[in-house]
């Protein structure tokens, strides 16, 4: 499938052409720019280097987006990609499956709800690692059954993350001002570090998960992916709100507007720990840490060495945890889905991929699948889920944060962008991040650019503790101002050396 198939109304391209000459002499901002980004993603997703990271959008945007601005709402029409396990009015929601690809719900999340509310126009739906990355242990990020392989447009025959690639990829080509990702561990800030761009994971119960395709009751969260920090703070505005349908967000302490003080960000005294057992052994990496390190001296900041290494229990409860949820989560979502046919339960995807496995696995497997269908362990799941809030939480963040009173932690996202490979699977580079800890606790975690390695980009995180989504986004926007390094822009065709 690719976009045209979910084009809305099957509406020709001579449509949209006919459209960008009758706003070409129009007054109206916003109804230009989603002009604008509809043919850079026919250009550069649907021919050209076909980065597939766009499944279906919108020829009507601009018209929309027009609306929005002249009522004078807050996004005031920006356009927005948003992750197709992420429900939506206009199209089905499939999670990158053949198995969902007739699951038009008619409905909208409550967070695309206020995202509308707010003035943002979903442009369309974006590419992601199929089920979010949760099927296999040896899949291939950014490739589904339903877009393809979403490609880097840094460079194209390199990996773009998992599980929000469309939407990484997507905002790094400038098809839309923003998009939305979602996480469950690292499927944000990777594809964002990666593609060069904002991405924000906000604390669990910040932003609704219903209507959203889930893996993790106590992990999923959505967040922003963005070009700047003041963005992802404005589309979190957006999109943040209670649910009465998802109890976590009622205990959520948020603030009325995340972009609130950012312009006056500042980190002078500012106690930051420096995870240095989350560098990695890559010199390359480490440089460009270095210069962030530094950066953030000369703005002001204080550095505190932090060593912390994970116990191999925390790695012994996680994957449990996370397949008992999956198959809770999974088997309510497909059981309540509205309309007829398709899967109503994990075991009915898991039939269906036998059924199809040419085309739904003929890269990788679902062996992640069928051992969620093994009998449920409640008191297990209990027990795993205490030892990985403990270690996370407790142990974790709260403790290096208290203990040696300091604000925030820092660390290199994850390592440049590495050759996609169907056959092999991802390559990542190890022992660089530590995401995980923020992903499992719960808790806030920014990335943005720090640099790049021989042209490819390279994320900063940022961790805080729970609740303190605001206090790391204005720490990311007072780096944002300081870094020194230049950055790339994407080059839309196949990795080349340095100066070759």
């Amino acid at each position: 499938m690719n976009n045209r198939t979910f084009a809305r109304s099957g509406l020709a391209l001579l449509l949209a052409t006919t459209a960008s000459a009758a706003l070409a002499h129009s007054d109206h901002a916003a109804a230009e720019e989603a002009e604008a980004q509809i043919a850079r993603i026919q250009a550069l997703d649907d021919a050209g280097p076909m980065l597939n990271a766009v499944i279906a959008y919108d020829l009507e945007a601009p018209n929309y987006a027009n609306e929005a601005e002249k009522a004078g709402m807050r996004l005031a029409g920006r356009t927005v990609l948003v992750k197709d396990n992420i429900e939506t009015t206009e199209w089905p929601t499939t999670a990158g499956s053949l198995a969902l690809k007739d699951n038009t719900t008619g409905r909208d999340a409550p967070l695309i709800t206020k995202l509308r509310d707010a003035g943002g126009v979903v442009l369309g739906k974006t590419n992601l690692s199929e089920w979010a990355n949760i099927r296999s242990d040896n899949s291939t990020s950014g490739w589904s059954a339903v877009g393809d392989l979403t490609r880097n447009p840094y460079a194209i025959d390199r990996n773009t993350c998992g599980s929000s690639a469309g939407s990484g990829a997507a905002i790094a080509a400038g098809f839309a001002w923003g998009a939305i990702g979602t996480e469950t561990n690292g499927s944000i800030t990777c594809p964002a570090s990666i593609n060069g761009i904002v991405g924000f994971k906000p604390s669990v119960g910040i932003v609704s998960r219903t209507h959203v395709v889930p893996i993790s009751s106590t992990q999923d969260t959505a967040g922003p992916m963005t070009r700047t920090v003041h963005d992802a703070a404005l589309l979190l505005t957006a999109i943040a709100g209670e649910d009465p349908a998802d109890p976590v967000t009622l205990e959520a302490k948020r603030v009325a507007d995340y972009t609130d003080g950012l312009d006056t960000a500042s980190l002078k005294g500012v106690r930051i720990g420096v995870l240095r057992s989350a560098v990695g052994k890559r010199s390359d990496v480490s440089a460009l840490f270095e210069a962030a390190l530094a950066d953030l001296t000369r703005a002001g900041a204080v550095l505190v060495d932090v060593e912390h290494a994970p116990p191999g229990e925390l790695w012994q409860a996680s994957l449990p945890v996370l397949l008992y949820e999956l198959r809770v989560g999974m088997d309510q979502y497909l059981a309540l889905r509205p309309g007829n046919g398709g899967p109503r339960r994990l075991a009915d995807v898991v039939a269906f991929n036998r059924a199809n496995a040419r085309e739904e696995m003929r890269w990788f497997g679902q062996e992640l699948f069928e051992q969620a269908l093994e009998p449920l362990d409640d008191d297990q799941y209990d027990k795993n889920l205490a030892t990985l809030r403990r270690l996370t939480r407790t142990e974790g963040i709260d403790k290096l944060l208290s203990e040696n009173d300091v604000d925030f932690l820092v660390a290199p996202t994850t390592g440049p962008a590495w050759s996609t490979d169907l056959v092999n699977g991802d390559n990542y580079s190890g022992g660089i991040g530590a995401g995980y800890l923020a992903a499992i606790a719960g808790y806030p975690h920014l990335t943005l650019p720090m640099g790049a390695v021989e042209g490819l980009p390279v994320g900063l995180s940022i961790l805080g503790a729970k609740w303190e989504d605001h206090a790391v986004l204005k720490a990311g926007a007072a780096y944002e101002k300081a870094r020194t390094a230049k950055l790339p822009a994407p080059s839309f065709k196949r990795w080349e050396p340095a100066g070759e």
